[in-house]
């Protein structure tokens, strides 16, 4: 027996953006249950939140986590290709979570994208993400689309690790002149525009970007100097300067920088035209946090191996 409450349904609650949306639902007064592949990772929730597997291989299953919930926000997806599980797989699970919301008879689906996604674009993340905004279109499901360039804040990855770099080595290399942009949004702003998504019916795409635009090379001065270090940055070909993301990742054990995530930023496909919905600006946000900033390195791969360490605690 249920309370009456609305049921909605977060990915990976237990990881980056689901956690913060997924604390909202709950402060509105909603069930909530998370799909996840980290069913044992530790979290703030309690018994507040119901847990269930992803059951991408049984789609009857799958389609069982979702009966009676009014919306689905889907925060899955890869970073990057490693150890069996890429872009490819990603895009099918996401085309069976879709099929499962519909077969469940879910009334709505908030979706994160990427901004300037292309079905043309030789870039597997951007196409792959391209892909899947048509499926939901096509599927009849009302929706919302929200494109993301670039998070920050809580256990961020990207901006936490440029700081983490300017903490510890004595040069920083942008790939070409860094003169290409990012329009960052707070992972704070984005739950908000998600759950808000949730409430509404109609079916629109959103470019979810924060209100302060920066060039690479402006994100990387301006950090250095909150952060309160000075270094050498130099301009670099983008080839030396993945083969020494390359390197770091390596000495790290992890994935520090990807092909796609070059040549992503370098096309200026992290920035867009459109009004911001964000209000939190990057900046701001980082002097309020330049004593703690980069202090500690995030880890992509640790992340996705340790599953029994809370979200924000692997090393």
């Amino acid at each position: 027996m249920h309370d009456g409450r609305e049921l909605h349904v977060v990915t990976g609650a237990f990881g980056y953006s689901g956690r913060y949306i997924a604390e909202r639902l709950l402060r509105a007064g909603h069930r909530v249950r998370t799909l996840t592949n980290s069913p044992d990772r530790p979290h703030a929730f309690g018994e507040r939140v119901e847990v269930h597997p992803f059951n991408f291989d049984h789609p009857e299953r799958l389609a069982g986590s979702l009966k009676g919930a009014r919306v689905l926000y889907n925060t899955y997806w890869v970073r990057f290709n490693h150890a069996g599980v890429g872009y490819a797989r990603a895009v099918e699970n996401t085309r069976i979570l879709f099929r499962a919301a519909r077969h469940a008879g879910v009334a709505r689906v908030v979706h994160v994208s990427i901004t300037n996604p292309s079905e043309q674009s030789p870039l597997e993340y951007f196409r792959g993400k391209a892909v899947l905004e048509r499926d939901l279109r096509e599927s009849g499901l009302s929706h919302a689309i929200l494109r993301p360039a670039v998070f920050f804040g809580g256990e961020d990855i990207l901006i936490n690790n440029i700081a983490w770099v300017l903490r510890h080595l004595p040069v920083f290399g942008i790939f070409g002149a860094g003169d290409y942009r990012l329009q960052p949004i707070h992972v704070h702003d984005f739950a908000d525009l998600a759950v808000a998504e949730g409430v509404d019916r109609a079916d629109r795409i959103i470019d979810a970007i924060g209100p302060e635009t920066l060039s690479y090379r402006e994100l990387v001065e301006e950090l250095a100097s909150i952060i309160g270090v000075r270094r050498l940055i130099l301009s670099v070909p983008p080839r030396v300067g993945y083969a020494a993301g390359w390197l770091l990742g390596r000495l790290l054990a992890d994935v520090v920088i990807t092909c796609d995530e070059v040549e992503g930023l370098m096309c200026g496909l992290l920035a867009t035209k459109s009004e911001p919905v964000g209000r939190t600006s990057l900046s701001s946000w980082a002097r309020e946090h330049a004593a703690t900033l980069g202090r500690r390195y995030a880890t992509e791969l640790g992340r996705r191996r340790n599953r029994r360490v809370a979200y924000a605690d692997v090393k």
